[in-house]
């Protein structure tokens, strides 16, 4: 028993010095080779190897360190656009159009920022993990081959110093000498060959891996873009629909109020020197009263009642007026004869008018408009008319009191 052990600490201590002076004795070759005492076995084309194995470790390096970053940024804008849309979603009061759906569009969109997650990480990211755990291996067995290359000069240095010995030459000395080059060349002969395979091997298959690799990740990034655009294109209708709904309400409301005697377009009766826009709510205020206390200068015709044409004269009323004296009053001094089909009378702004919706015509002082029926005569509103600008041949609604009939 104590045999034993004082063998296995002699064995360990015989290995322990033989190591010792293994790294020694490639310290020394080493300082020999760089200050040129000794040569060095060189092979270019291994070294090209290694150049190319060096380049490629170091992109595979970067990219993971990329894509690792990029799957960061991805969970962190998962949060922020979490966020962003139930704060989207409390300011989008229930009671306006499309609601739900664009409560339903917002969980979309966050289940499109996971899915991209997942995907870049399990198909991107940890393949490229495996990838990038070769270059270590081999990066080992290219450190062991250069020991193995100076272990090999080292021992040829040897032999060669015995070799040109003239004094003293011990031939076993130089047997045993020619036997550990031997030993050192096959040694470094396998390494050398497996690397001068598996290195070039390794150089080739970055094309194939970076194609699969790559070709997951624009497939998984242009299938979330494509999806969260179709998910911003529903989110950018409902938005649109509550904004004509709400310009439809306005307008309505508007009219409504106008019916009413609250028009903010009534103008002020104008004298032979004050101009029709009133910059004051006082002024308003005294238009809006004028207005509704004088009398209008218009009223009814009843069916074949006679009118005053431009010449004085009386004749029957047009056809067009007998079709339309139910919906439509004919102001007196209104021309209804030598018409253009469809036209009811004309009339002549007397102030400006500046249109507050799409339907609604501009007018300038003097601009003659052919008074026109609606085209759905439950839409007709008290106070407004429908009629199309000589000038450019616009169609719209325009206040009846801001002009005069022709």
């Amino acid at each position: 028993m104590v045999g034993d052990l004082k063998m296995a600490t002699e064995s360990k201590g015989t290995i322990f010095a033989k190591t010792v002076q293994k790294h020694a004795g490639r310290a020394k070759e080493k300082i020999l080779q760089k200050v040129g005492k000794v040569d060095r076995t060189a092979d270019e084309i291994f070294d090209d190897h290694v150049q190319n194995f060096t380049k490629q470790h170091m992109l595979a390096k970067k990219l993971q360190t990329e894509v690792n970053n990029y799957v960061k940024c991805i969970r962190e804008m998962r949060a922020a656009s979490k966020s962003l849309y139930e704060c989207i979603g409390e300011v989008y009061e229930p009671d306006w159009t499309g609601h739900d759906l664009l409560y339903l569009q917002t969980q979309t969109v966050d289940m499109l920022w996971q899915d991209l997650a997942h995907k870049v990480t399990d198909q991107v990211l940890i393949p490229l993990n495996t990838y990038q755990a070769h270059f270590p291996e081999m990066r080992k067995k290219i450190e062991k081959r250069n020991r193995k290359l100076v272990d090999y000069d080292s021992q040829r240095h040897s032999y060669q110093s015995l070799e040109t010995m003239q004094k003293k030459r011990d031939q076993g000395k130089i047997s045993k000498s020619k036997e550990l080059v031997d030993e050192a060349k096959r040694t470094f002969g396998i390494i050398n060959s497996e690397l001068n395979d598996e290195l070039p091997a390794l150089h080739d298959s970055r094309i194939l891996f970076y194609v699969t690799n790559l070709q997951t990740f624009f497939s998984a990034e242009q299938v979330f873009h494509s999806e969260l655009a179709k998910v911003h294109s529903e989110l950018e209708t409902i938005i649109e629909k509550l904004s004509k709904e709400n310009q439809r309400t306005v307008s309505t409301t508007r009219r409504i109020s106008a019916a009413n005697g609250a028009s903010p377009v009534t103008p002020v009766t104008p004298n032979s020197t004050s101009s029709p826009i009133v910059s004051t709510p006082e002024a308003k205020g005294r238009s809006l009263r004028e207005e509704f206390e004088t009398p209008k200068e218009y009223e009814p015709v009843e069916v074949g009642a006679q009118v005053t044409n431009g010449g004085g004269s009386p004749s029957l009323a047009t056809p067009a007026a007998k079709r339309n004296d139910e919906l439509y009053d004919i102001p007196v001094g209104a021309t209804t004869e030598d018409l253009p089909p469809g036209v009811l009378y004309r009339v002549r702004a007397a102030y400006k008018y500046d249109p507050e919706d799409e339907d609604e015509l501009q007018l300038e002082i003097g601009d003659i408009v052919r008074v026109i029926e609606y085209e759905d005569p439950e839409e007709q509103e008290e106070g407004w008319l429908m009629g199309i600008k000589e000038s450019t041949g616009q169609k719209g609604l325009f206040p009846a009191n801001f002009t005069r009939p022709i």
